[in-house]
Order: C-alpha cells, then structure tokens, then sequence
C-alpha cells in the first residue's frame, strides 16, 4: 500500500529492545522502580519536616488557632479539640501504607507550624500528592511555607523518582488554588462531588499537578521566591 502522496510507506520498524519513549522536552524516561516513601526529616533554613508524632499535639493545637483555621468552610483543618483525632487518622494511613505525615516545624524557633503530607502514594509508578496541608496564619506566604514546597518536591522528584507530583483543594478555595498555580502546577481538572465536607456540603476538588519534565523550571521558580524572601528580610529595618 502507498502513503496518500504515492510514495511508498517506509516498513514498520519495532522499537529497539530496552529503549523507552522520550518526555516531552526529549529526554528518556527514567526506568521505572519502587519508590519508598519511609517516615524522614527533611531540613531548610526556614523550615524542618519531621514525622509527626502524638507529642506534637500541643503545638498543632496552638498553630490551629493561629488565625482559628477550622473555621474556613471549605478546608478540612481539625479544631484544637480535634487535633488528637486527627493525629491518630494520619498515623493509621502511614501504618497502611497510603500517608507519610509529617509536622511542619520553624527551624530557627522550633515552633510547630502546621502539617503536611505524601499521600496517596502509588510507589510502583512513581506518584504521589503532597495534601492535607495547613499552615498557622501567620506563617503563610512565608519562607516558611515556599522552602516547604521545595524540600518535599526534591525529595519527591530527585529522591522517590516520582514521574509527577499532584495536589488537590476544594474549587472554592480560591486563595490555595493561587498558591499551587504559583508553584508552576498545571490544572488538570476538577472532581465533581469528589468528598463530603464536616458541615455536609459536598466538595469539587481541583486537581493539578507538576511532571518530571516540568520540575527544574518549577525548582528554579522557588528557589527565586526563596532568595526574593531572603533579600526582603535582609533589607527590612
């Protein structure tokens, strides 16, 4: 058979044994392995990851209230009250498997400053999502918060070898939406009725994500926003 211009089709040529299909900036896939996603600290200037632990539950409980968090309709963020709870619910998805939580810790004060998370981890991909994230008010858009988001897509991505990195937040939360657009994340849609809120309602979640094709440029990104931090502090009176 020829080709719609009447030159002839070149014959099929399998693909060589071993080679893999390219990303899209050109570069070969990594090969595929099983990532680990075992309980780590992980360290910046700014901030400091740790497992979270049921001794944390003082200090969560004073970062919740920093700003009353729980009162945001459209987040899922434990009252003091129920902080313990909620500790417990994570460490029961870390003991299966789906959930690395970790305490969001000032490194310079050692004041715990929220939390955070892998989750839905999918190791024989790699995935994951970096979720069920809050931060006390008055560390948001910080340092704090942008060296966060580096130290867990490096470990993530240079580390666990992951192929993307996802998040996820209620389509009303406008304000984290901006936050995760500004990482360089792409939407990539929305889950209609995706989970029932505390108060009953139901939520859509909008899914983004970051690819390892992607990474070094949103890599580079924060590490401007992270030197920009620096130098407003430096030259603040």
């Amino acid at each position: 058979m020829e080709a719609a211009s009447g030159s002839p089709r070149p014959p099929y040529q399998p693909a060589r044994p071993g080679r893999r299909p390219p990303l899209s900036d050109g570069q070969p896939l990594p090969r595929a392995r099983v990532s680990g996603f075992s309980p780590l600290t992980l360290t910046g200037d700014h901030v400091t990851l740790r497992p979270l632990d049921h001794g944390d539950l003082a200090g969560l409980q004073a970062a919740v209230s920093d700003g009353q968090l729980w009162r945001l309709w459209y987040t899922s963020i434990p009252t003091p009250e129920g902080m313990a709870a909620e500790i417990t619910r994570r460490l029961a998805l870390q003991q299966a498997g789906s959930m690395m939580p970790l305490t969001v810790i000032e490194t310079r004060t050692g004041r715990v400053r929220g939390m955070t998370s892998f989750m839905h981890i999918d190791r024989a991909t790699p995935r994951v999502e970096i979720g069920s994230t809050w931060y006390a008010a008055s560390a948001q858009r910080s340092a704090l918060n942008t060296e966060a988001k580096l130290l867990l897509l490096t470990h993530a991505f240079d580390v666990e070898g992951c192929m993307a990195v996802e998040f996820r937040t209620h389509a009303m939360n406008h304000r984290s939406r901006q936050a995760i657009e500004r990482l360089g994340a792409r939407h990539d849609g929305i889950l209609r009725q995706h989970m029932r809120m505390p108060n009953g309602t139901m939520r859509d979640s909008c899914v983004y994500s970051i690819t390892l094709a992607e990474w070094p440029s949103v890599r580079a990104g924060l590490r401007f926003r992270l030197a920009d931090h620096a130098a407003g502090s430096s030259a603040a009176p």
